[in-house]
Formats: structure tokens, C-alpha cells, sequence
């Protein structure tokens, strides 16, 4: 049982202490102009990685495909081993032992929508997007992404950490196939979460294949466009998807509301130094169309 509360305060930490890093690097202050630099220099990739950036502390932007490796082989693990524990302490009488039971299906089931999301990508990684052969990532950004796709998926199971510690150490039984299927005693907030996981995840899927049809030429290999159509007009999609966990969690975990704040913080930051730099490079670039959030930023 320690082992499992030390996990959830060492996940919870984490998270804050990115987020504290990228909100102290939001502050406009010319006293914090070095650290606004390494901030930028530490999350650049791709075109918004600055000039000056050393090509010894970056990686290939192909390894992306890493994260979603990761990503993957853990949230399949952990799915694995949240499903079996829902079986085995499936509830036979009410009272406490029903809500502690709703509790894992809720991992459970975000951690299937989590498991769709990873599996997406990683298909997408390897047979949708081109990536340019000079395109570099900081190898900070690599590790970080590395961090994200084991962190994230830990932290939507979190606070039944110490339950599954327990559990993985005393058994690796098959599964209890008698009974009805432990998702359909899920709530409204689950249901509503992951209608709202879903839309993102069909909307991120169409724009990561026009993106993908960008590069299909191989003239154009090393070139940008500007992107159009779905949802390149309005907002970032990883945020709707991670807004759908969030609401399917029920929002009462601490946790989950600290990865869905490094989520916001990683993606404002990534999506305004994209924004600037279609500004500078493109004089046609859409003039009406936000950064990250319709009509605020």
C-alpha cells in the first residue's frame, strides 16, 4: 500500500512541477528572457525549432513514433490488469463495496478511451505522416514525450494505484468471464465523456490525414503548406480529447485535473509558436484563425 501512495504523489508532483515551468514562462517579463528562450528552445520541433538550436541536442521528428510505442504497451498493460481486478471484486451485495467497484470501472473505461487514442497514433506515425527528413526535436521535448505517454495513462488509473500494486504483486489470474460486461454499469459522465473523447478523436484522425496528404508528393517533401479544412480552422484537438477524460473521470480526481493542466500549458505554448511562425512564413495565412482557443487566443 505505500508503494502505491508514494506512486500517486510522485505522479502528482510531476505534473505540477511542469506546469509550474510553463506557467513561469508565460510571465512577459525581459528578467525571464533567458528562460523564455530555453523554454521555447526546450519545446521546439519540427519548423518552430529555433535556428540556433545545436543539432546535438535533438532527435529525428520521425521518433515521435516512440511516445505511441510506449504509449500502447503501457496503457494495454494497465487496461489489462484494471479489467481483471474489476472482475475479481465485482460486487455482490450493495452499499460501499458498489461505489469503491464504480470507481475501477471508471479507470477502466478511461483507460480504454486512452488505449483507442494511442493505438490511432501510432498507425498514424508510421502510415500517415511524412515526416520531413531534416525534421529535428529537442531531445528534452523527446524525453518529455516519453514522460507524457507513461504519466498520462498511470494518472487516469491513480486513485486506485495502491488497489493495483496490491494486486499485480499477488496475482496475474486469467480473466472472470462469467457475468455482464463491467462497462455497461458505467454513469452518465462516462457516457457523456466519451461521446466527447470520440468526436475529438474522429476530428483529430481527419485532420492528421490531410495533413498526412500534404506530404504525398514527394517534390514537396521539404515543404510547408498551410493546412486547411475540419478543425485546422478553430482549435487543437488533443484538448477536446483530454477534456472528454476529464468529464468521463467525473472530475474528482486531482490528478487528472493536473494532467489535463499540463495538456492546456504544453499545447498553448506549442500552438502559439506555431501560430507566429505561419504569421511570419505564410502572407496568405488565415487572418481569422486562432492559435488554440476560437476567438481568445
Amino acid at each position: 500500500m505505500e508503494l502505491g501512495i508514494w506512486i500517486v504523489w510522485l505522479v502528482r508532483a510531476a505534473w505540477i512541477a511542469a506546469i509550474l515551468l510553463m506557467v513561469i514562462g508565460s510571465i512577459p517579463s525581459s528578467k525571464l528572457r533567458l528562460y523564455h528562450e530555453l523554454m521555447l528552445s526546450f519545446a521546439g520541433r519540427g519548423k518552430i525549432l529555433q535556428p540556433s538550436s545545436s543539432q546535438k541536442w535533438t532527435v529525428p521528428q520521425k521518433y515521435f513514433a516512440h511516445f505511441y510505442v510506449v504509449g500502447v504497451v503501457w496503457t494495454t498493460l494497465l487496461f489489462a490488469m484494471t479489467w481483471m481486478y474489476a472482475f475479481k471484486m465485482a460486487p455482490l451485495t450493495g452499499g460501499s463495496h458498489v461505489e469503491h467497484w464504480f470507481k475501477v470501472l471508471r479507470a477502466v473505461f478511461l483507460l480504454l478511451l486512452m488505449e483507442i487514442h494511442v493505438l490511432r497514433r501510432l498507425i498514424e506515425s508510421f502510415y500517415v505522416f511524412k515526416y520531413s527528413p531534416c525534421a529535428r526535436m529537442s531531445i528534452l521535448g523527446y524525453f518529455t514525450g516519453l514522460f507524457f505517454y507513461a504519466a498520462a495513462p498511470l494518472s487516469l488509473c491513480i486513485d486506485i494505484a495502491s488497489e493495483m500494486v496490491s494486486f499485480a504483486g499477488n496475482q496475474m489470474a486469467g480473466l472472470i468471464s462469467e457475468g455482464k460486461s463491467p462497462l455497461m454499469q458505467l454513469g452518465w459522465c462516462q457516457l457523456i465523456g466519451g461521446a466527447f473523447f470520440l468526436w475529438g478523436w474522429l476530428h483529430q484522425r481527419r485532420c492528421h490525414a490531410i495533413l498526412g496528404s500534404l506530404r504525398k508528393i514527394p517534390s514537396q517533401a521539404k515543404e510547408y503548406i498551410i493546412p486547411h479544412g475540419d478543425w485546422f480552422e478553430s482549435l487543437r484537438l488533443s484538448l477536446v480529447l483530454y477534456m472528454g477524460l476529464l468529464i468521463a473521470s467525473g472530475g474528482i480526481d486531482v490528478t487528472i485535473w493536473l494532467l489535463f493542466g499540463f495538456v492546456v500549458g504544453n499545447l498553448t505554448m506549442a500552438a502559439g509558436e506555431t501560430h507566429r511562425w505561419y504569421l511570419r512564413k505564410f502572407e496568405n495565412y488565415p487572418a481569422n484563425r486562432s492559435a488554440i482557443f476560437p476567438y481568445v487566443y
